[in-house]
């Protein structure tokens, strides 16, 4: 029986890191249509990997255990790719926070509970957690450890205004939460990371380069350091790293990849 790699998010992101890291295991890729996730999966099955797909909404902590639970079914359960979101000029602030943070808080504590020794979890996080200003360290500490059941509850997070602060709030609790489940993860001999990308060509970056924030993210591009967008190789070759045993001592961390945009924001020219 093959080990496990699970993918969450049948992305550009998520299906590069597949690319990257599936080779001899068994692949799960549950999106959150059936077909979509078919897709996803014969794009794979194409490229030689042996996959699996699931619907799965994982807004819906019932949905969530039924990809652990297929999964399992498969084998031992040695890698998680969280890369399934919403943007904020694809959904509304409910389901932002819904997908983003509720479902990622929710992913990364079930498959917790089941992750083979020696296994690795990655969360696709976002640059834009970096650009919410800063919380308090009692806030902190709620969006790293407080049961997933109860975040969408806190006043912060009922507080926010619009679908941008809803997507940063997300991300935010997303860089916290691989901290505070870095500790649990330990206790099965594993480790748990994220990743901010910044702009990435993928169909969601294509959403925020030509939709009603479009200005933004195009000034955004044109003033990055690195001077072009990134891949999702680029992103997945990062993730094999984390996740691979050169990576062995990181946990409990999130790595920002965005050709130096999060620099310019801050310390740029017209910070």
């Amino acid at each position: 029986m093959k080990d496990v790699t699970v993918i969450v998010g049948a992305g550009g992101i998520g299906l590069a890191i597949a690319r990257r890291i599936g080779h001899g295991r068994h692949i799960l890729v549950a999106n959150h249509t059936q077909e979509s996730a078919n897709d996803a999966a014969k794009t794979l099955e194409f490229a030689g990997f042996d996959v699996t797909a699931i619907e799965a909404d994982i807004s819906d902590r019932t949905a969530v255990r039924a990809i652990v639970a297929k999964a399992q079914d498969l084998g031992p359960i040695s890698a998680l790719v969280q890369a399934a979101g919403v943007s904020p000029s694809q959904a509304p602030i409910e389901k932002i926070l819904k997908v983003d943070l509720y479902g990622t808080a929710v992913l990364l504590e079930e498959f917790g509970k089941v992750i083979a020794p020696g296994g690795a979890g990655i969360v696709i996080s976002s640059q834009s957690g970096y650009r919410m200003p800063a919380l308090g360290s009692e806030q902190d500490a709620l969006l790293a450890t407080a049961p997933a059941d109860e975040l969408l509850d806190l006043d912060f997070v009922k507080g926010v205004k619009d679908t941008l602060h809803a997507y940063q709030m997300s991300k935010r609790c997303n860089s916290l939460r691989v901290r505070g489940e870095a500790v649990k993860w330990a206790k099965r001999k594993a480790r748990v990371n994220a990743i901010s990308p910044g702009i990435i060509v993928t169909p969601l970056a294509h959403d925020e380069l030509y939709g009603e924030r479009a200005d933004f993210y195009q000034t955004m591009l044109k003033k990055m350091p690195a001077g072009r967008a990134g891949t999702p190789d680029e992103v997945a070759a990062l993730a094999a790293h984390m996740m691979g045993p050169e990576g062995g001592f990181i946990t409990g961390s999130d790595f920002l990849i965005d050709g130096g945009a999060t620099a310019d924001f801050f310390y740029g020219s017209q910070a």
